[in-house]
């Protein structure tokens, strides 16, 4: 089904995120699309038009998209706070003033992402409690713990059900592709362990778990990502929520030596207990700054560029984290990335925009 507004515009919620800039670049290649996207700050070189308002505040947002029309959102953003009642605070608050600041739009869709948290739990339940079985699907029952992409997905509903659109949720795996400053950022945070450790002459180190490190797993490019979530606005029957992962399974044994050999380091694998990049990477500043000056580096600031804690969280799982497919590909999405090939792309990037060495 082709979006029925000959001429839509797109608001892109996130636009500086590995998935918003995705769907922006995407959409900016499609004829006819408006392209708008929304934050507190200007994306620099984005094609979108930018629109600034801050998510939390109802009464920003209700002035700065007063004479907007858009026809479609694309939701990709958040905000981490300390505690899992503060993100369902924020977060779906977030969403849910948006949307009312859309009451007078002629929305047609909108897709909102999420992810395999769905599944696992909140980072401070994570894992915990009875987990369904892998790989995940859709159909599986919420566990009955606080979660804020439960709560976002009731505001979808919700705010469905009141102004007529349709829907789509997105639950992708640990999303890997270009962006900078981002919160959760493993491609980059691996690039960066990787860049500081040959410049130090120390191993690279896999700092997760002895089950993630034999396990089977699997992972979601961001472009990857965007695709299907503007598949799912345009032409995807129905509101539905899918798994968005990139189709190959890997274990972190065969993936990590091909990372190392890409920066030419040696690596090591799990030993006897997981060794956090959050211990690995303390006082790395002075060394980043050493390769910042050396190679005419473009970001100065580690903290934009590695997210040691979510890589640390993501690969320190003790249980197997692998999603199903089937929903999307009988629905007619048939997207598909390999996954060593999503790395190679990604660091092969930041080099020619001198973020890494």
């Amino acid at each position: 089904m082709a979006a029925s507004n000959p001429y839509p515009t797109a608001l892109v919620v996130g636009a500086s995120g590995i998935a918003g800039s995705a769907i922006i670049e995407q959409l900016a290649q499609r004829a006819g699309w408006e392209v708008l996207s929304l934050s507190r700050n200007p994306v620099p070189g984005s094609a979108a038009r930018h629109i600034s308002a801050d998510l939390r505040s109802p009464e920003s947002l209700a002035v700065a998209l007063a004479g907007e029309q858009p026809t479609h959102v694309f939701f990709t953003a958040w905000l981490r706070q300390a505690t899992e009642k503060e993100n369902i605070e924020v977060n779906a608050g977030m969403l849910r003033n948006l949307l009312t600041a859309l009451d007078h739009a002629p929305l047609e869709h909108v897709a909102l992402m999420t992810g395999l948290k769905h599944y696992m739990g909140p980072f401070e339940a994570y894992g915990k409690g009875q987990m369904p079985d892998t790989p995940f699907r859709e159909d599986e029952p919420r566990l009955p713990v606080e979660n804020f992409y439960y709560a976002q997905e009731d505001e979808l509903w919700a705010a469905a059900g009141r102004q007529g659109f349709r829907w789509s949720v997105h639950r992708a795996h640990t999303v890997i592709g270009h962006a900078v400053g981002n919160a959760m950022n493993m491609g980059l945070t691996l690039a960066v362990q990787a860049s500081i450790c040959k410049e130090t002459g120390q191993p690279f180190v896999f700092p997760g778990s002895e089950t993630q490190w034999n396990s089977l797993t699997d992972m979601t490019d961001g472009t990857l990502l965007a695709e299907q979530m503007i598949w799912a606005a345009t032409e995807a029957p129905g509101s539905e929520a899918y798994n968005i992962v990139n189709g190959d399974v890997f274990r972190w044994r065969w993936m990590w030596p091909k990372v190392a050999a890409f920066f030419g380091v040696e690596w090591e694998g799990f030993t006897d207990a997981p060794r956090p990049l959050e211990e690995q990477m303390r006082g790395a500043e002075e060394v980043w700054a050493r390769l910042v000056d050396k190679h005419q580096l473009v970001e100065p600031d580690l903290e934009r560029l590695a997210s040691w804690w979510h890589t640390d969280a993501d690969l320190g799982r003790n249980f197997e984290v692998v999603a199903d497919m089937s929903r999307s590909r009988l629905a007619g999405f048939c997207g598909y990335r390999r996954t060593e090939d999503c790395f190679t792309r990604l660091f092969d990037r930041y080099r020619a925009e001198y973020i890494i060495p």
